[in-house]
């Protein structure tokens, strides 16, 4: 597939919101020029979760896979954009505009509108229902990506559409910036890092139009 790369990633900086009471990004000098050093060498710290990322199964339950187990095949291929409609806060597949009506769906990016993109966290944003993760299950789904935090709603502490995925053997993709992304067919190409042993894992996401 030819087509311009659209880099649809979170700057991870300063000032990139996190989940409240998660650790903010935070960034500092090693070594710098400016003191005499012969290099610039920084330091960061954040939680995984902050800027765009992959959650590892181990996110939600005690032995699933973690971080640096996550595979690459599920956040590189084919994937359809999807809009939803306005106002509603638990979806079903069809309050997702622009999805196709029958077929197979592998990767499937949700464009809800609701994003740390802007620079603040936000206050809700809507979610699929478990039954909806399940027929597209049922379709081949084996990644789901959004723009929102979390593919749960903001207030959940069940995550069942965390866990509905990741038992049905799917992943996740979350704070994407799809602003000004139209619902359509591209080639996503987001590897999470190879990080030993976490939660989630930081990711560079791109979308190609075709």
């Amino acid at each position: 597939m030819t087509g311009v790369l659209r880099d649809v990633s979170i700057i991870l900086g300063t000032g990139t919101p996190e989940w409240p009471d998660d650790t903010p990004y935070s960034c500092g000098w090693t070594w710098a020029i400016a003191n005499g050093a012969s290099v610039n060498v920084s330091a960061y710290t954040a939680s995984p979760h902050v800027g765009t990322h992959a959650d590892a199964p181990l996110h939600v339950r005690d032995g699933w896979i973690a971080s640096h187990e996550l595979p690459l095949d599920a956040f590189v291929g084919p994937a359809q954009v999807c809009g939803v409609v306005a106002g509603r806060a638990a979806l079903g597949v069809r309050d997702l505009t622009g999805l196709p009506p029958g077929g197979r769906i592998e990767r499937l990016i949700v464009r809800t509108g609701h994003t740390i993109a802007r620079g603040t966290f936000p206050a809700w944003w809507p979610a699929l229902t478990p039954e909806a993760v399940d027929e597209l299950v049922g379709r081949g789904l084996r990644l789901l990506a959004l723009d929102a935090p979390s593919v749960d709603a903001r207030e959940s502490t069940a995550l069942e559409v965390h866990v509905a995925l990741f038992s049905a053997g799917a992943f996740n993709l979350e704070n994407l910036d799809l602003r000004g992304v139209p619902d359509g067919a591209y080639e996503l190409l987001a590897l999470p890092l190879r990080i030993e042993g976490l939660d989630a894992a930081p990711a560079r996401a791109v979308l190609r139009a075709p």
